[in-house]
Parts: C-alpha cells; sequence; structure tokens
C-alpha cells in the first residue's frame, strides 16, 4: 500500500478522535464517504493503515433488541436453548423423506434459520472457497483495485458496502461478488485467488440448492420440482465473499447491518470465527459455526411467495474484535437475475388446502422482481424488512 494511500486513510480516522461522542453539526458525512469510497481499499484497507478509532462513518447507534447472554448466565442459556438454530442431517434418506421435510418445514415456518449436515459438498471444495476468498481480500489494495466498482451490471465486483452512500451507517467489511448465472464471467474476469475453485463451489452449492428447494416445495404441499422449476428459483445465482476484518472499536459499528436477504434461498459457509446473529423475538441469537454445515435461510421473495408461511428472518453480524483473525463466509444468494427474470412477476402461490379450510387471502401484491429489488437496493439496509412496503 502506498503511503499516500495510508496517510489518506489515517486523515479519515482523525476527523473524529473521539469516536465514542456524537458527530458534531455539521459534519459533511458524503465528503467522508466518497473520500473512503475513492481509496478503493475498503475496511481492509484502513487496519493496514493501523487506525486506531474508526471513522465516523462506521458508528451505528445502539441497538434496540437484546443481545446474546454471557456464556455463565444459565437462565438466558436455556431460552437460547429453546429458540437455537436447528441442524438438519441432509442425509436421512428417501426411507424418511416425511420427516425430513417436517423438519425443514418446522425451521422455515419459525425460525426462518437452520444449518445443513451431511449435504454432499466435498470438505475440500468447501475449504478451497474460503481459503481463495482470504486470500484475496488479503492481497495488496493495488492488486484488488482493478476489480473495485459500483457498477451493479458488472458480474465480477469488490467493493465495501453495497450500500454505502443510502444506509444510515457504514460496515466493518468488504465484499467480492461473483454473479454466477444465469451467465457466469469468463473464467479470466475471476481473480486469479478465486478462479480455480469457484466453478466448482456453484456448481456444489447449486446442486445443495435444488435439494432443499424440493424440500421447501413439499413442505407448502407443492410438487417436488415447483419452486426451482416453475418458480424459477435457482435461475439466478451470486457468490458473494465477505471480509470482516478486526476492528478497533467493534462496540461501536457492525460487521453486518440487521437486514433479511432479498433472495429466495441463501446458503451460507462461515469459517470457525462467529459473529452472525438472528433476531429471534426481541433478542439476537448466535449462529454458532458448525464444522462442515451450511447456514441455511429463507429469503423475502419465499416469505411472499408463501403469503407469510415462511419467514424470512432478520440477522446480523457483530464486529471482529481487535487482535482476533478476521472472519470469512461464502454467501450464495439465489434470487431473480437477468432481463427475463427481473420482469417476472411474483406473489403468493395459491395453496391447495385440500379442502379443509379456505385459502388464505394474499398479504402482498403482486410485484416483479425489478420492483423488489430496486426498492431494496434503494433503500440499503436500515433494519426494516423491505416487505413491509409490498403488504396489502
Amino acid at each position: 500500500m502506498s503511503r499516500r494511500l495510508i496517510i489518506s486513510l489515517r486523515q479519515l480516522c482523525a476527523k473524529s478522535p473521539m469516536a465514542s461522542l456524537p458527530v458534531p453539526a455539521g459534519y459533511d458525512r458524503h465528503s467522508d464517504l466518497k473520500a473512503f469510497d475513492d481509496t478503493k481499499a475498503g475496511v481492509k484497507g484502513l487496519v493496514d493503515a493501523g487506525v486506531t478509532t474508526i471513522p465516523p462513518i462506521f458508528r451505528h447507534p445502539p441497538d434496540p433488541f437484546l443481545g446474546p447472554p454471557p456464556p455463565s448466565d444459565y437462565h438466558q442459556i436455556q431460552h437460547d436453548v429453546s429458540t437455537s438454530i436447528p441442524t438438519i442431517d441432509l442425509a436421512a434418506g428417501a426411507t424418511t423423506r416425511a420427516l425430513l421435510v417436517a423438519e425443514v418445514k418446522a425451521a422455515a415456518e419459525t425460525v426462518g434459520f437452520f444449518q445443513v449436515v451431511n449435504h454432499g459438498v466435498p470438505a475440500a471444495v468447501m475449504s478451497g472457497m474460503l481459503e481463495a476468498l482470504r486470500t484475496f481480500h488479503e492481497e495488496p489494495a493495488e492488486a484488488k483495485r482493478p476489480y473495485y466498482t459500483r457498477d451493479m451490471g458488472s458480474r465480477v465486483r469488490y467493493h465495501s458496502n453495497f450500500d454505502l452512500f443510502h444506509s444510515p451507517a457504514a460496515t466493518w467489511r468488504d465484499t467480492l461478488y461473483l454473479d454466477m448465472a444465469p451467465t457466469g464471467p469468463a473464467p479470466e474476469e475471476i481473480p486469479p485467488a478465486c478462479r480455480d475453485v469457484v466453478f466448482e463451489y456453484t456448481k456444489q452449492v447449486q446442486r445443495l440448492g435444488s435439494a432443499l428447494l424440493e424440500l421447501l416445495s413439499e413442505a407448502l404441499g407443492l410438487h417436488r420440482g415447483y419452486l426451482e422449476h416453475d418458480a424459477g428459483c435457482l435461475d439466478g445465482v451470486s457468490v458473494v465473499g465477505h471480509y470482516y476484518p478486526p476492528c478497533p472499536e467493534p462496540d461501536l459499528t457492525l460487521g453486518t447491518t440487521r437486514h433479511s436477504d432479498p433472495s429466495f434461498l441463501t446458503v451460507l459457509l462461515q469459517d470457525g470465527v462467529g459473529g452472525l446473529q438472528v433476531l429471534l423475538g426481541s433478542r439476537w441469537v448466535r449462529v454458532p459455526p458448525v464444522p462442515g454445515a451450511f447456514v441455511v435461510n429463507i429469503g423475502d421473495f419465499l416469505q411472499l411467495m408463501s403469503n407469510d408461511k415462511f419467514k424470512s428472518v432478520e440477522y446480523r453480524v457483530v464486529a471482529v474484535d481487535a487482535g482476533a483473525a478476521p472472519r470469512v463466509s461464502v454467501a450464495c444468494f439465489f434470487r431473480p437475475r437477468g432481463a427475463a427474470a427481473s420482469m417476472r412477476v411474483y406473489g403468493p402461490i395459491a395453496m391447495d388446502t385440500g379442502g379443509t379450510k379456505p385459502p388464505s387471502p394474499p398479504r402482498y401484491r403482486s410485484i416483479t422482481a425489478e420492483e423488489f429489488i430496486n426498492h431494496y437496493m434503494g433503500n440499503g439496509l436500515v433494519g426494516k424488512s423491505a416487505l413491509n412496503h409490498f403488504r396489502i
């Protein structure tokens, strides 16, 4: 990293040496946002520059919800156990298919999150993808700069905070986006560190996504291939690699702001550092790293299509403590992509109740994917579900 860039990054932090105090009146936030973005070095650039305070643009107001309790709090541990994120073994096999569907259905209808093990994705592919992303993010800023862009039409883009200029506060993470389907990038467009593994990783997670969508289709009382083939939930695939560097003041910021996903389904691979938390009721509940597992969560589109039967639950990632190892995660988003998919209309599915009761009236109006994504991207991660805007 050049000496001039290091000086620029340090000056950005030095504007507010008393970072724990309120931002003074007249503070030009947009100027600092632009100065940070213009470095094209991301949050990792701030850490490499040796900052000891975070710039005001990263400071978040106090969270209104209760955080996870300390491990020594027996009563709250009991609460966490009762509201924990379930782990589902996908190797149950065809003989216990009904039980497997029931497990997935219960998780999708209550917490909206679950972890899966024995999913068939080779461990070497999982570890290789995490290591490739770690290698990319830890390269010198000069090596990453050619990929830095805010052009959402680019199939390969690296930057810090997609909503940097829209959200109330920035988060302490950098991200590499790889839009792999329906039309993926050419191999030479992908950073060399990720080039050898990302195509195989995408193929493996698509296969897993297909299996999960079959289970979720059956959980809704639909035929097994409905969500994948009839609704096109597997047509668009984005592989998104987040990097969370250690933060000098982790209590003042977040790694990812509270939000739900604008996807049908999200399949997440996290390393062993931890920090993912799900909002259940009025409390944040940890999603502990499980070796060899993927974290699966229902996205906004599936909540809309299921007419609130499935839950797209909000979650966040806390900032990594100073001195700890950086956190790396890979989120695979199954979501509408491409011109045809963006104009497709989505609404609550008319489900057969078997004549036992009248069908539930639709709780959402039918919308195009483009309409939903534009609303979501225009608002950024503001701690409020984008679905509320489309409720009837």
